[in-house]
C-alpha cells in the first residue's frame, strides 16, 4: 500500500497522477483520499516511476494502521515526522519518543526541524540526505509509512537556474512542463513545442524519451533554445538530440514534414498585466488573443496525427472582485479539438492565470 502527497496545486496533482498512471499502465485502487493525499494499492512499479511526476511531492510506503504499527518500522539512526489530516505539535513529540522507544536499545536521534512539517527536499537541501522521513496521515484510519521516493529538488532547479540561457518570468517552471507532458499521456511519438521559448517543454520531452521537437518565431530565442539543449545532453547525459527550428506556429506544416503524437506549449498570453482588470477588460483581451490563437490551432489540425493530444496553456484573468475569467473557446471544437479537462494554475499574486487545456484531436 501506497500514498502520495500532492503539491501545492492538489487538483493539478492528482489530474497529473491520474493521467500518469493510465500513462504508464499502473494500476491503482484507492483506499481513501483527500485534498492533499491519496492512499493506494499497486505494485513496486509506482517507486521507479514516481521521477516522472512532477506535481507530486513524495510517495510513502505504508507500513499498516494505528498507532501499534511504529513496531514495523524500519530502524533509523537519525528520523523526523511527517503530520497529514492533523496538526498538533504535542502528539507529534508523542508519536517520535514512540518510535525512539522502539527502536532501543539501538540509538536513535529525533531530528526537530524549525518547521515541524518540513518535507524530506527541504532536509535535503538543509545538508541531512540520511534522514528518514516517517509519515502518520489522519484519515478515517490512521495509517502510518515511511517516505521511499521525493520529488528531486536538486533536478528541478538545476532545469531551472544552472542552464546558460534563461528567460526569467517568461519561461514555464520545470516542474510545470513535467506535469503537462503527463497531462498528455503520450507513451512514445513525435512530441513538439510550437513556442518553445528557451526551451523548458523540449527539455522534458527529452528527458522522458520522446522524439522532441521545438520551434519560436524569434531566431535568438531558437538559439538559445539550442544551447540549453546542448547543455542538457552533457548534465543529464541524454543521448537523443532534439529539432529546433525557427517557424512561425501559425504555419507550422510549411516547416515540418512529420506527423505529431502531442503538441505541449505555452504560448504567448498577452501583455504583462499591471492591475487586476474588470470582466469587460478580461473579455476584450481574451478575444484579441484568440484572433491569434485560432489560426495556431488551424496549423496544429494540419501536422497532428488522428487522436493526438494537445496540452495548451490559455490566459484567464484574476479579476478586481477576485473572481477568475476563463473563456469558453468553442471554436476549438469547430476545428476538430475536443476539451478533455481544463485547470487552472496560478498564485495569489498572480493577475494572468494558466488555464490549462487538455485536448484530444478528433481528425
Amino acid at each position: 500500500m501506497y500514498a502520495v502527497i500532492f503539491g501545492k496545486n492538489p487538483m493539478l496533482s492528482e489530474a497529473e497522477f491520474w493521467a500518469f498512471a493510465r500513462r504508464f499502465g499502473i494500476k491503482v485502487k484507492v483506499i481513501e483520499s483527500s485534498k492533499d493525499w491519496l492512499i493506494f494499492e499497486s505494485n513496486k512499479k509506482i517507486e521507479h516511476l514516481f521521477h516522472r511526476l512532477g506535481g507530486s511531492l513524495k510517495l510513502i510506503r505504508i507500513v499498516g494502521e494505528g498507532e501499534e504499527t511504529i513496531a514495523d518500522l524500519e530502524y533509523a539512526k537519525l528520523f523526523t515526522l511527517s503530520f497529514y489530516g492533523k496538526e498538533d505539535w504535542r502528539l507529534w513529540r508523542k508519536m517520535g519518543s514512540k518510535i525512539k522507544k522502539s527502536f532501543k536499545p539501538e540509538p536513535s536521534k529525533f531530528f526537530k526541524p524549525k518547521n515541524i512539517y518540513s518535507m524530506p527536499s527541504e532536509l535535503v537541501l538543509k545538508g541531512f540526505p540520511d534522514v528518514k522521513d516517517f509519515v502518520f496521515i489522519f484519515g478515517n484510519k490512521l495509517y502510518v509509512g515511511e517516505t521511499v521516493r521525493v520529488a528531486d529538488p536538486f533536478e528541478l532547479k538545476k532545469l531551472d537556474v544552472e542552464r546558460p540561457r534563461q528567460r526569467a518570468i517568461l519561461s514555464i517552471p520545470p516542474r510545470l512542463a513535467r506535469i503537462m507532458v503527463n497531462l498528455s499521456e503520450v507513451r512514445e511519438g513525435n512530441a513538439l513545442d510550437p513556442f518553445c521559448g528557451v526551451g523548458t517543454i523540449v527539455q522534458e520531452f527529452l528527458l522522458q524519451g520522446l522524439n522532441a521537437y521545438g520551434s519560436d518565431v524569434n531566431p535568438k530565442i531558437v538559439n538559445a533554445a539550442k544551447e540549453n539543449i546542448k547543455w542538457l545532453k552533457k548534465e543529464f547525459r541524454v543521448k537523443r538530440s532534439a529539432n529546433l527550428q525557427v517557424c512561425d506556429a501559425k504555419k507550422l506544416h510549411r516547416c515540418y514534414r512529420v506527423k505529431f503524437d502531442v503538441i505541449v506549449s505555452e504560448p504567448y498570453l498577452g501583455k504583462p498585466l499591471k492591475y487586476h482588470p474588470t470582466r469587460e477588460e478580461a473579455v476584450r483581451m481574451a478575444n484579441e488573443l484568440d484572433r491569434f490563437y485560432y489560426p495556431v490551432f488551424e496549423s496544429f489540425a494540419k501536422i497532428l496525427r488522428r487522436n493526438a493530444r494537445v496540452v495548451f496553456v490559455f490566459p484567464a484573468f484574476k479579476l478586481k472582485n477576485g473572481k477568475i475569467y476563463r473563456k469558453d473557446r468553442r471554436w476549438l471544437e469547430k476545428l476538430g479539438f475536443e476539451v478533455l479537462a481544463k485547470y487552472t494554475d496560478f498564485e495569489e499574486r498572480h493577475k494572468v492565470v494558466r488555464d490549462i487545456h487538455v485536448l484530444r484531436f478528433r481528425g
